[in-house]
């Protein structure tokens, strides 16, 4: 039997449906619709490549929905996030000439050679450099690479929020780590070259949230004072009588590079005053006796983006509190309080002569969850999603009545996914 004949094979035992019940729910029709989604991802691996008897891996890496914590990763600050059941999966087989063949659905094919990890000045901004960068750090870090065919199909949305080039980047370097260190590397460190490939290779300032929710999976609270601390949490929101559902307004992220250095830059610029590179080394009430100063040097913009960083940084704590006393309503409380600083302060909702949809897509979520749920601007902000906390019995006609505003499958209802980067299944012995 062939690879291929025996991953199919694999696909449909017991211990298949139970990997997929883990990662992906028990909602109806859910685990036929994972069984046809990796069932064609192999064989489009074998249409592409023709593996024969090499090992077959099926790699996965989830997105992440951010619960509180609005743009404080990348100062050092606090934040809550979870791994959710949208993700990017591969199918992989190792190569032994160091070139890298990947076909992502949708996108163009990426071919490149592992011989080669200096930075390509022509490949920022692409996938290709995502794959480079990982790689290069790696081996920097002391792992082994080498070349790979991979097929590629997600369903976390491009440029929605739900971070699709995180999931990317913890895949491919999961992938590495599968075929050439046999899965042994730390959540952390994952994300850590994840993010560099990111920064460095692809020309993008984000900060470690995305990359270590994605790599870590669960709920989480990340504290990003030095070395990331990260504390595992649980809470079902479905058993407290809740679905969290993401609203995808219809704006992308793709060409909002700039606004999002300036929310990390104009903080910074803050940080800097202080003589400080981050706003976390700076203490709030340094911050506050020095704001008629601060106005002159960095601008108004920038001290009312301080201002959410100091803010959100307690939110976060008082968050967490919640959810280890199980307090749905202080919950609500903050993530309401942090979707209204987001908005007011940090203001990333109305991008640069942009379309204002994340705002009436939050107003509305307002008007029919008030006293009843929460919502939020979800991830990165000016384009994208909005994050909801909505009674299960009002989660057909929440969905109903966006979908009316920003079209059919515009609403994704969600579950915390407890596993991050996975190996689904294996064909090797």
């Amino acid at each position: 039997m062939d690879s291929y004949a025996q991953m199919l094979a694999a696909l449909k035992k017991t211990n298949a449906m139970e990997r997929f019940a883990r990662l992906y729910g028990h909602r109806e029709g859910e685990l036929a619709r994972q069984l046809t989604r990796y069932s064609r991802l192999v064989k489009a691996h074998e249409d592409y490549f023709h593996a024969g008897a090499q090992p077959l891996y099926l790699v996965s890496a989830p997105g992440r929905t951010e619960i509180i914590g609005n743009h404080t990763d990348h100062n050092n600050g606090r934040v809550l996030a979870a791994a959710v059941n949208l993700d990017c999966v591969a199918c992989v087989s190792p190569r032994a000439d160091g070139m890298v063949h990947i076909h992502s659905e949708g996108f163009p094919v990426i071919e490149l050679s592992l011989n080669d990890l200096d930075k390509h000045e022509d490949e920022e901004g692409t996938s290709a450099a995502l794959v480079r960068g990982v790689a290069f750090k790696m081996q920097e870090k002391g792992f082994q690479v080498g070349g790979f065919d991979a097929a590629i199909t997600s369903d976390v949305l491009g440029g929605s929020g739900l971070s699709s080039s995180a999931a990317y980047e913890v895949l491919i370097c999961a992938i590495l780590d599968t075929l050439y260190n046999g899965f042994t590397m730390d959540s952390t460190l994952r994300a850590q070259i994840s993010q560099f490939a990111e920064n460095e290779y692809f020309g993008k300032p984000s900060g470690l949230m995305d990359q270590m929710a994605s790599s870590t999976g669960g709920m989480v609270t990340i504290d990003f004072k030095a070395e990331p601390q990260v504390q595992p949490l649980s809470f079902g929101f479905n058993e407290a009588g809740y679905s969290l559902v993401v609203v995808n307004t219809g704006g992308s992220h793709d060409n909002l590079t700039p606004e999002y250095a300036a929310v990390r830059s104009e903080m910074q610029a803050v940080a800097n005053f202080f003589g400080e590179s981050v706003l976390r080394k700076v203490r709030p009430e340094q911050f506050w006796q020095n704001i008629g100063a601060l106005r002159d040097k960095v601008g108004e913009r920038a001290i009312l983006r301080a201002m959410h960083f100091f803010a959100e940084n307690e939110r976060v704590k008082n968050m967490v509190q919640a959810v280890r006393l199980n307090d749905l309503g202080a919950m609500f409380e903050n993530v309401i309080a942090s979707g209204e600083s987001s908005w007011m302060l940090l203001q990333n909702i109305y991008p640069a002569g942009g379309h204002q949809q994340l705002s009436l897509a939050l107003a509305m979520a307002a008007a029919m969850l008030k006293g009843k749920g929460a919502w939020r601007v979800h991830g990165g902000g000016f384009a994208g999603t909005t994050l909801n906390f909505v009674p299960n019995e009002m989660v057909d006609e929440f969905v109903q009545r966006m979908e009316a505003v920003f079209g059919d499958r515009s609403c994704f209802v969600l579950d915390v996914r407890p596993e991050g980067a996975a190996i689904v299944l294996s064909t090797k012995e």
